[in-house]
């Protein structure tokens, strides 16, 4: 199969910060000029944050590319990322360096918050040739919309 490029859309959110969340992602590929959902997952944690409902997202997305039940997409040619958290954004294209080069501190010397997630997602990234692109939250964007309702589905199966 010859490479494909895959666009994952990702959203994460929290009722109530911190409170129940969850997660969603979907796989999105170019079919005959036409963007089409391959895949889709979400998730759900009943006590966490917000921060951390938006790398597991990510992280659950680029963790789907090579599980066993995998879409077949014969291998990333290239993945494309959409985020509407500019902390996922700008944590992983950006931040992220400076924070491993000062032993997992930010500019105000404290440990980084959610290191663990941080490091998996670094990792992770590192398997993929990934484009990291934010797209306004709430702004009509098809994809995102269609994650924010999962996300709040996924709230919602934990009938707090």
């Amino acid at each position: 199969m010859s490479p494909m490029n895959i666009s994952i859309y990702t959203d994460g959110g929290c009722s109530g910060n911190p409170g129940p969340g969850g997660w969603a992602y979907v796989y999105v590929v170019d079919k005959a000029g036409q963007p089409e959902i391959l895949s889709e997952k979400s998730g759900a944690e009943a006590f966490t944050t917000n921060n951390r409902m938006e790398l597991m997202a990510v992280i659950s997305g680029l963790e789907g590319l090579s599980a066993p039940d995998a879409p077949d997409i014969g291998y990333a040619a290239a993945v494309t990322v959409y985020t509407d958290s500019q902390y996922v954004q700008k944590g992983i294209s950006v931040w992220i360096k400076t924070w491993k080069k000062n032993e997992w501190r930010n500019s105000s010397k404290e440990p980084v918050k959610n290191r663990d997630l941080w490091e998996k997602l670094d990792e992770l990234a590192g398997r993929f040739p990934v484009i990291w692109k934010w797209v306004k939250g709430h702004a009509g964007d098809v994809f995102n919309e269609h994650c924010d309702f999962m996300t709040q589905r996924a709230i919602a199966s934990l009938k707090i």
